[in-house]
């Protein structure tokens, strides 16, 4: 597929802001599962790129002006391949899968996260996919109810949540059994289905076969429609936009993202 996307993030401020440095992860890699057509990635100041621990592409934005609104915008194409049960494979990298195994602060275990992993096929692609429906069974998806900083534990406990809770719980599961799993942000095109143009999943490491990359809401494969930003531990550590500020009062936050795919023809 080729995906066209754009995502705009304005923050607006109550009170001039003093200082303000963000970690942008907005520029999708090239890799065996997708290719950079295009991409402009535009912010109110100087952008420094870099390659953050985990592989992915990183800008950090410093602002020391005073300031009451920044204003980012990223937009490209990007062409996908469909993948066989989610399958990604052995790919080369330099950290080491099983970083992935040990449990964080938004994924760490609790009771009913170690009876869901005691009661999980978690040994082929399909066991994933019914381990999806599991969580989404217990989990409804629901905006507005939880924030970036719930934990896995959390929402399981509420039974609600969106997608980034939905993955959160499947790498604590993953992990509850001593399985490396990786949280992934990035886009989907939405197509006929909810929850969708920004979005997170899992990948989940299947000795023999490498990783599987797991849409936990929609309890599918990700696949040709999916363009993938970071990956990390969990979402601190793949978030689109993270920061930190000084002065500014409260802060509204808008966000827009639209992804449009069109099949690629083959020559």
């Amino acid at each position: 597929m080729r995906l066209t996307i754009r995502h705009e993030t304005i923050y607006r401020y109550a009170s001039p802001v003093r200082y303000t440095i963000q970690q942008l992860r907005l520029s999708p890699a090239a890799s065996q599962v997708q290719r950079v057509v295009n991409w402009r990635l535009s912010a109110p100041g100087k952008l420094t790129p870099a390659v953050d621990a985990y592989g992915n592409l990183m800008h950090t934005l410093v602002l020391h002006q005073p300031h009451s609104e920044i204003h980012l915008l990223a937009e490209g194409e990007v062409e996908t391949v469909a993948l066989t049960d989610g399958c990604l494979g052995r790919e080369e990298s330099t950290v080491p899968v099983l970083s992935f195994a040990s449990a964080t602060s938004l994924t760490r275990r609790s009771d009913a996260i170690d009876a869901m992993a005691r009661e999980a096929a978690l040994a082929t692609p399909d066991d994933l996919l019914a381990l999806a429906q599991a969580i989404c069974g217990r989990v409804d998806y629901e905006s507005g109810i939880t924030e970036v900083t719930s934990t896995a534990s959390h929402a399981l406990e509420l039974g609600r949540g969106v997608c980034q809770d939905h993955a959160h719980l499947m790498l604590a599961i993953c992990r509850a059994r001593g399985i490396p799993a990786r949280y992934v942000s990035g886009y989907l095109d939405p197509g006929d289905v909810p929850h969708a143009a920004s979005h997170a999943w899992a990948d989940i490491w299947l000795d023999g076969l490498g990783w599987v990359s797991v849409d936990v809401t929609h309890a599918c494969f990700a696949s040709g429609n999916y363009c993938r930003l970071a990956v990390g531990r969990d979402y601190e550590s793949a978030a689109p936009v993270r920061g930190m500020r000084s002065g500014g009062h409260t802060e509204d936050l808008h966000v827009t993202v639209s992804v449009d795919a069109l099949p690629v023809v083959q020559q």
